[in-house]
């Protein structure tokens, strides 16, 4: 409730008197939040009602969270935890100022508010908090000025927070307000690995999260300040990077978060999108691509990609990345934001770092750097991949992946191969026909290792990824996949002799990369149809009998075994046709001579 003169008015409006020089104090809660000044006064509100006296504002008009009448510099704080009057709000400051040596004893014990030529210049009380922050030595104490410079970035007058005609001294704030951010983000800083040990056990962590939140709500009630200052976008741009790379450390399911802290580190992050026109991450990275960089209405949506990379850029060196957790997994998030063409004048900051990654004996690392890699070839022109050789140097880092065991990096790894293939060279199966013989190419060394593990391979898990990745290697080769046709024959015989179940994945996938293979090697067919057939029959009367596969997995089995027997028919102008006949049905269930016959009979049409 709000109460004015004596009046206590509900919650769906606020009733605002007439006469400015009053002094209005709130009782209470409110949880409604505005902000007015007499001109949106005279916009929005309603003719005054007889009853109050006043002017009367709906509920669904207010849009931040204090009262500013200019004329007399009253702030009526109604986020609703306490209402404070102008005096309050004075004394607040003074005291602040006392304590900084910024002002007189005389001026804090003034109950009036502060006249404007009695406060010091911005920059200096900036200057004051940061060395107040770094001296103090108790996290209590920490906390308790943490406290105070929120308020002040939530009371205290935006035209002084952010002067209007600071052209000559813009830099000087801009460097004010970027070191006061460091220094609150420092508060709440990560503990440090000691060189190159594992992680740090999550008790390291145990203080992190209660040092972020306070943390978090001063740099947003900063944000939604600034944010209200549309002329202040270059102070904005200043300190965007250091705290977006402070919202994505701490809003993530990490260790040294908790359900507060990853709360408060996402509020931030929607108060920096809100205080920069941003429309979501992408846009707060990249900015506008149709807008220049110059002048203020392009320097608005100007993106802030390139500084978080200066800041992380220290942070991500060979000697460094590993001490700090948080660094790799922001480097991360920030890079999988960004896509083309954005990605390519940055490429030189964000490929040393994943192949850091990369490069890692840790797993978890190892794929991180992998994804990073696989991103950077989608989203940059193999032209500016082809530069300075930087996609054979990929090639390199994930050939040699290809000779773990991790089932997980495996899969990633073949995955981005197979795109950056495509960047390095053509593809087999686009080449078109010719005289002289075709020459080996990097798709051959790839697929030529990849069955050589999958014939030695016994781990379930490690079979059914080779075996899903490997129908697309043989589209991408084509009638080259001649060159490889012993192996595949190995491959296909081994994997259909051993169950895969519940799914049978595995033999499914063997039995797409045999169709395959079938459709693009047709005349070299012939000479591997005895093999393939027998084990083809075999699996057929295997699948029939076995009664823990369930029906859609034996009828999908026996369906994708037809139409493999049915091309190697073809293959061989219709000389299985009378080798089908010959089986013998005592042998076979009802199932497998159904299936045998359907082959017969589309053979014979």
């Amino acid at each position: 409730m709000f109460s004015y003169h004596g009046r206590t008015l509900s919650s769906k409006q606020i009733c605002v008197c007439k006469d400015m020089s009053k002094t209005y104090r709130g009782v209470g809660t409110f949880n409604a939040e505005l902000v007015c000044d007499r001109r949106y006064l005279t916009e929005h509100a309603v003719p005054p009602s007889k009853t109050s006296g006043g002017f009367s504002l709906p509920a669904a008009n207010l849009k931040e969270n204090y009262v500013k009448l200019k004329k007399n510099r009253l702030f009526l704080h109604i986020d609703g935890r306490r209402t404070v009057s102008a005096a309050d709000l004075s004394m607040e400051l003074s005291s602040l100022l006392h304590d900084l040596h910024l002002s007189s004893s005389s001026s804090s014990s003034s109950e009036k508010p502060l006249p404007s030529p009695s406060l010091p210049p911005i920059t200096e009380l900036l200057s004051r908090l940061q060395e107040k922050l770094i001296g103090v030595s108790t996290d209590c104490e920490k906390s308790s000025l943490i406290g105070r410079v929120e308020r002040l970035f939530q009371t205290a007058d935006p035209h002084w927070l952010f002067p209007a005609n600071q052209d000559n001294g813009l830099a000087e704030l801009q460097d004010a307000y970027s070191s006061l951010v460091n220094v609150l983000i420092g508060c709440a800083a990560l503990p440090l690995c000691e060189g190159d040990c594992d992680s740090l056990p999550a008790a390291a962590y145990q203080s992190v999260p209660s040092r972020a939140g306070p943390v978090c709500s001063t740099l947003t009630a900063l944000l939604g300040t600034l944010g209200n200052r549309g002329r202040q976008t270059s102070v904005l741009l200043a300190v965007a990077p250091a705290v977006a790379v402070f919202a994505v450390t701490h809003f993530q399911d990490q260790a040294w978060t908790s359900c507060s802290s990853r709360a408060a580190a996402q509020s931030l992050q929607e108060a920096l999108l809100r205080a920069g026109g941003w429309r979501d991450s992408p846009h707060l990275l990249m900015g506008d691509r149709s807008q220049g960089e110059e002048g203020e209405e392009g320097g608005k949506n100007r993106g802030i990609l390139g500084g978080i990379l200066d800041i992380l850029h220290h942070q991500l060196t060979k000697d460094s990345w590993q001490r700090c957790e948080a660094v790799k997994l922001v480097f991360a998030w920030t890079l999988l934001q960004v896509t083309r063409p954005s990605l390519t004048p940055h490429l030189p900051h964000l490929l040393p770092p994943s192949l850091l990654l990369n490069d890692h004996y840790r797993p978890e690392n190892c794929m991180l750097g992998v994804r990073c890699l696989h991103h950077i070839v989608l989203n940059t022109p193999a032209a500016d991949l082809r530069q300075f050789n930087r996609a054979e140097v990929i090639y390199q880092a994930l050939f040699k992946h290809l000779y773990t065991a991790e089932t997980a990096v495996i899969q990633s790894v073949l995955s981005c191969l197979l795109d950056l293939l495509l960047v390095l060279e053509k593809p087999p199966s686009s080449l078109a026909p010719s005289s002289s013989r075709r020459k080996p190419c990097r798709h051959d060394d790839v697929l030529r290792l990849v069955l050589r593990h999958m014939e030695t391979e016994d781990k379930v898990a490690l079979r059914r990824v080779y075996a899903s990745a490997l129908p697309l290697y043989i589209d991408r080769m084509g009638v080259a996949v001649c060159r490889h046709l012993r192996q595949v024959e190995r491959v296909v015989v081994g994997y259909l002799e051993v169950r895969d179940p519940p799914e049978e994945t595995s033999r499914l996938k063997i039995l797409e990369v045999l169709q395959r293979t079938t459709r693009a090697a047709w005349p070299r067919m012939v000479c591997h149809v005895a093999v393939l057939l027998r084990c083809l029959l075999k699996l057929l009367v295997a699948v029939s009998s076995d009664r823990q596969l369930s029906d859609s997995v034996r009828q999908k089995l026996m369906k994708e075994t037809s139409v493999c027997l049915k091309l190697l028919d073809g293959c061989c102008h219709g000389d299985l046709q009378p080798l089908l006949q010959q089986v013998d049905s005592s042998c076979c269930s009802p199932e497998v001579l159904s299936c045998l016959a359907t082959v017969t009979v589309t053979t014979e049409r």
